[in-house]
């Protein structure tokens, strides 16, 4: 008993150190450029969800105009193709696309945090099974399964655009995981918690997910970003959420109704720069989140 004791103080110890030098690591960080792309997240945040609200746009899909009427004092970034305000469909797409995101990078990394973790800390036949299953998904264009899925669909809501995205983007994050999990199944504290009579979950919940939160939150992030492009590609096929305005949704109105060749550049040019400021925001959010976890990639 008093070897599981010292044992159980043992394990609090590491665990306690573990977050003293993550508190350490994010006061080092915590600035440049994380500080410069959390605002840049925040800004394109509150201009999605906040945007309408206080500017007072209720529909983006209300006519205000002709056939791509310029920019003017009553509708600032012009008209679409149907005389609807871009600037309002702008605010509104935007909302769409990071919720439709963010249920893919849900649901894509809890279902590789699960198959990894239970992969890499159960060795054997089930670990086999499960990677072999993930290498299968890896071998098929996501692109293929996601316009077979679709097509499948009758309402594409963006619930459900955001589980199809994500259930097709999970095999990488999932081998990320296993690997970590192999490594910290190896682990002194691992040990010491299996001597102390934890059970596999406990053990997984408690010892193993902990000290992978720095894969698991940049994983997400590379998610978020992933399922936003995802939607646009799929919106400007045709296969985007039905009766909802999405960024990749107003790209694939504007090709249609070809305001590339007319001039009309209101029409395309925003919803395109505003993917790739997601984009870059956050992937640029990712690269300093990995600062925080690795020390070698700190600059001076």
């Amino acid at each position: 008993m008093a070897a599981i004791s010292q044992a159980q103080c043992s394990t609090g110890d590491t665990w306690f150190s573990h977050m003293k030098r993550f508190v350490a690591r994010v006061a080092i960080v915590l600035n440049g450029r994380f500080v410069f792309s959390l605002i840049m997240l925040l800004l394109i945040v509150g201009f999605g969800f906040l945007g309408p609200v206080i500017l007072r746009r209720p529909n983006p899909l209300v006519t205000v105009g002709g056939l791509y009427d310029a920019p003017s004092s009553t509708a600032w970034l012009g008209t679409d193709n149907f005389g609807r305000d871009v600037f309002t469909q702008l605010m509104y797409g935007t909302r769409t696309s990071l919720i439709i995101g963010g249920i893919a990078s849900l649901v894509a990394t809890f279902i590789g945090l699960l198959i990894g973790t239970i992969a890499g800390y159960q060795s054997g036949t089930l670990e086999e099974v499960l990677m072999a299953s993930t290498n299968v998904v890896i071998t098929i264009p996501p692109i293929v399964i996601l316009i077979l899925l679709s097509i499948a669909l009758n309402n594409r809501s963006i619930e459900a655009m955001g589980i199809i995205i994500g259930i097709t983007s999970w095999p990488w994050t999932a081998r990320a995981v296993r690997a970590q999990a192999s490594s910290l199944r190896t682990r002194e504290h691992v040990d010491i918690a299996r001597i102390s009579g934890a059970g596999t979950l406990s053990i997984i919940f408690w010892e193993i997910v902990p000290f992978m939160l720095s894969y698991i939150v940049m994983a997400f992030v590379l998610q978020l970003s992933s399922g936003i492009l995802q939607e646009a590609a799929l919106s400007m096929l045709g296969l985007g959420p039905t009766m909802n305005v999405s960024l990749g949704i107003m790209l694939q109105w504007a090709l249609l109704w070809e305001s590339v060749r007319t001039g009309a550049w209101w029409a395309f040019v925003p919803p395109a720069l505003l993917l790739t400021w997601i984009a870059f925001s956050l992937l640029l959010l990712q690269s300093s989140i990995d600062e925080i976890f690795n020390p070698r990639l700190r600059r001076a």
